[in-house]
């Protein structure tokens, strides 16, 4: 289990995106393995959150998500984004199929600061209860496949992180219009929070003709 900054039940605000970044990498992987965007044997299985999850092995996959989610950390623990989205799209058409949207929304926290200074609030719940929270939306990602359509076809993911206006974009990064799905259906699932952010999982999908 990775360490975050929460001592004595008080989460920061950078740990409160140390443990959404974590919540992305599992999610993220376990949709890739889910939805069948690589062959199996691509990946590995780890435990987290009591659960079994299958993690990618390739390098280009992981170095690709090490980059995104450490951009998405340094923004989040600024309360400078408010969602990202995994796009799986058709490889050779270029067609959307499907968007899973983490919608972030940041929350006031519990913690003694005046909220005079956003950076110093934060959440005195219990890690436990924040992952046991986030275990029943990993569970739902798992149980998706069962009412999904197949993807029969040659898939590619992006992620894009959707910032607040006027946040600096590094150089590497592209600047990229919106997500649209023809003939699209979505289901909400759980959300969890952290005491300082809500996350909502969202995932947006082509129905079948």
């Amino acid at each position: 289990m990775s360490t975050t900054q929460a001592t004595k039940n008080c989460i920061t605000l950078k740990g409160s995106a140390q443990i959404i970044v974590e919540y992305l990498k599992y999610g993220i992987n376990s949709i890739l393995f889910q939805r069948g965007i690589y062959p199996a044997e691509n990946f590995d299985s780890t435990q987290q959150y009591g659960l079994t999850i299958l993690m990618s092995k390739d390098p280009k996959i992981t170095t690709f998500l090490q980059n995104v989610l450490k951009q998405t950390e340094e923004w989040l623990s600024k309360n400078m984004l408010n969602k990202i989205s995994m796009v799986i799209t058709n490889a050779h058409t270029k067609e959307v199929l499907e968007c899973w949207d983490f919608k972030m929304q940041a929350e006031v926290g519990d913690g003694d600061s005046d909220g005079k200074d956003p950076s110093k609030q934060t959440s005195s719940k219990q890690l436990s209860r924040i992952q046991n929270e986030i275990r029943d939306v990993m569970r739902q990602i798992s149980a998706t496949v069962s009412y999904l359509p197949l993807l029969d076809c040659i898939c590619t993911f992006d992620v894009m992180i959707h910032t607040l206006q006027n946040t600096e974009i590094p150089a590497q990064w592209d600047e990229t219009g919106a997500v649209f799905i023809q003939n699209a259906q979505a289901v909400q699932l759980r959300s969890f929070s952290t005491g300082l952010h809500k996350v909502d999982t969202v995932v947006n999908y082509k129905m079948s003709s």
